[in-house]
C-alpha cells in the first residue's frame, strides 16, 4: 500500500512539473534580438523597439526607443527575435518574418530584406519558433525545420550551405522544445534528452568535443531537461528538479559555476534552485525562480546583470528590485523581463533604445518599458483583496487555485462573460479541471462572502 501511494504521489508530482515548466506549447511572450526587443500583446499584435537598421521592428519607421506596433500582423501566438530579424507564429500555425535577409533569415525564398512581415515559405502546422542568425520551427508532428545562416552547420541538415527556405533537420523526431544559439541549435526530445548541432569551438554542443557538427548530436549526461536556451557560444538547460546546467564558453562567467574555464560537457550553475524559467544573452544568462525573483550572471559591461553595478559575475546575483517576474530574455547587451502585472522591464545597453524607456542611456538597474501594450496574458493579476493565485498559468488542462477558503465559489468565464464552470472551493488549495474547454483566454472569479478576486487565465 505504501509503495502504491508513493508512485501515485510521484505521478502527481511529475504531472505538476510538466504543467508548471516551459515546454514547446507555452507561448514565448517576450524576446530579445541583438539590439531590439519584442513583446506579444493580448490582442495578438506585437510591439517592437530598439534598432531598426534592417527593418527588424517591422513597421517601416526606423529605430525607436519606445514600443511600436508591427505592421500588418495580428493573431500572433508566439514570437522570436533574431540578431537583426524577427519572427512571429500566428494562430493558423503559419510563420512570418521581417528584417535582415542576406542569408535567407526570412525564409521566403529570397535574399531581400523586408521592413514589414512576409510569410515563411512552405511551413504549416508549426507550434514553436526560435531565432538568432538562423531560425528554427517546431511542427506539430515533432519535426524541426531550419533556415538562414549555416556556415557552421546550424541548420542541421548535414551541409554548411545557407538556405532561404525551411529545410528539415536530419534525424530528429519526438522533439518537444527548440532554441537557437548564435551559431548553434538546441532541441529537447520527448525522453527529456538534449540534442545540439552547429558551431562547437567552445564546447557549446556539450558532447565532450570541440568539433562542429552539421547534424544533431546528443548532449552528454543530461536527463530530465524541460527547457534550453542558447547564447553566443554557450548553452543552458533547466532540469525538472529546478536546477540549471550550462556548457560552452565561460570567459565572462556565462556558466555561472564560480570559475571562468570553458566546459564541453554540462556543469551545474552554482547556488540556483527553484528555477522555473531561463534565458541567455550573448555573454550573460538569466533565471527566474518560483518566487518571482530574477538572477543573472556573466558579462556586465553595460549593466545587463541589472544588479546596480557593471562588474562581471561568474555566479548568479539577484536583481533585488524585481518581483513577480514570469518571463525573461537576454540580448546582445540588454535584458528584458515580464512581470505578472503585464508590464515589461529592461536594463543594460541602450544605444539603440532597446530598453524601450524613451531614452538612449544605458542602465544597470531595471527600467520600465514605456507605453507598452496592455496584455491579457498577465499571470495572477489579482484585482481585489483576497490573496489567491493560480498555478500554472498559462495552463494545459488542470490548474490549482492556491490560498482558497472553504465555502467560497470559483467560477470560470469566457471573454464574452459567459460562465462555463463553477465549483465550491476547498480549504488551502482547489484543483480545477478544464480539459474540455478550448484554448484561449478566460477569467477566474473567486467569491467568498462579499469579497471577490479576478484572475486572467490562458488555456494552451
Amino acid at each position: 500500500m505504501k509503495n502504491k501511494l508513493f508512485y501515485i504521489l510521484l505521478s502527481v508530482l511529475i504531472l505538476i512539473l510538466c504543467l508548471a515548466f516551459p515546454t514547446f506549447t507555452i507561448a514565448q511572450l517576450i524576446a530579445t534580438g541583438g539590439q531590439h526587443s519584442m513583446f506579444l500583446c493580448d490582442d495578438g499584435t506585437v510591439n517592437d523597439w530598439g534598432a531598426d537598421m534592417s527593418g527588424q521592428l517591422g513597421n517601416g519607421t526606423g529605430t525607436s526607443n519606445i514600443p511600436v506596433t508591427v505592421s500588418l500582423l495580428n493573431n500572433v501566438t508566439n514570437i522570436g527575435a533574431g540578431v537583426d530579424h524577427s519572427l512571429a507564429l500566428k494562430s493558423d500555425s503559419t510563420v512570418w518574418a521581417w528584417g535582415f535577409n542576406s542569408n535567407g533569415e526570412l525564409g521566403n525564398g529570397t535574399f531581400i530584406s523586408s521592413n514589414t512581415p512576409v510569410q515563411v515559405t512552405g511551413l504549416t502546422g508549426v507550434s514553436a519558433i526560435s531565432s538568432m542568425f538562423h531560425s528554427l520551427a517546431l511542427r506539430n508532428d515533432s519535426s524541426v525545420y531550419a533556415w538562414g545562416y549555416n556556415v557552421y552547420g546550424e541548420l542541421g541538415n548535414g551541409t554548411t550551405a545557407s538556405s532561404n527556405i525551411p529545410i528539415q533537420v536530419s534525424g530528429l523526431s519526438g522533439i518537444t522544445h527548440i532554441a537557437s544559439g548564435y551559431y548553434h541549435s538546441l532541441a529537447i526530445k520527448s525522453d527529456s534528452s538534449v540534442w545540439s548541432w552547429g558551431y562547437n569551438g567552445a564546447g557549446e554542443l556539450g558532447n565532450g568535443t570541440n568539433i562542429n557538427s552539421s547534424i544533431p548530436v546528443q548532449v552528454s549526461g543530461l536527463t530530465g531537461i524541460i527547457a534550453v536556451a542558447g547564447g553566443n557560444s554557450f548553452s543552458i538547460a533547466l532540469k525538472n528538479d529546478s536546477t540549471v546546467w550550462a556548457w560552452g564558453n565561460n570567459f565572462e562567467g556565462e556558466l555561472g559555476n564560480g570559475i571562468n574555464v570553458n566546459s564541453n560537457i554540462p556543469i551545474q550553475v552554482s547556488g540556483l534552485s527553484s528555477v522555473v524559467a531561463i534565458g541567455a544573452g550573448v555573454y550573460h544568462s538569466l533565471a527566474v525562480k518560483n518566487d518571482g525573483s530574477v538572477w543573472s550572471w556573466g558579462f556586465n559591461l553595460y549593466g545587463q546583470l541589472g544588479n546596480g553595478n557593471n562588474s562581471d559575475s561568474n555566479i548568479p546575483v539577484q536583481i533585488n528590485v524585481l518581483t513577480g517576474i514570469v518571463a525573461c530574455a537576454g540580448g546582445y547587451g540588454h535584458s528584458l523581463v515580464k512581470k505578472n502585472d503585464g508590464t515589461g522591464w529592461a536594463w543594460g545597453y541602450n544605444n539603440y533604445g532597446q530598453l524601450g524607456n524613451g531614452n538612449n542611456s544605458d542602465s544597470n538597474v531595471p527600467t520600465q518599458v514605456t507605453g507598452l501594450c496592455s496584455t491579457l496574458i498577465s499571470v495572477n493579476q489579482i484585482t481585489e483583496i483576497d490573496k489567491i493565485s493560480v498555478f500554472p498559468n498559462p495552463f494545459k488542462n488542470t490548474f490549482s487555485v492556491i490560498g482558497t477558503k472553504g465555502k467560497a465559489i470559483i467560477s470560470i468565464f469566457d471573454i464574452t462573460g459567459k460562465e462555463i464552470s463553477m465549483q465550491i472551493a476547498d480549504k488551502g488549495e482547489t484543483q480545477i479541471n478544464n480539459a474540455d474547454i478550448q484554448p484561449g483566454f478566460y477569467f477566474l472569479k473567486y467569491m467568498q462572502g462579499n469579497k471577490m478576486s479576478t484572475i486572467k487565465l490562458m488555456k494552451l
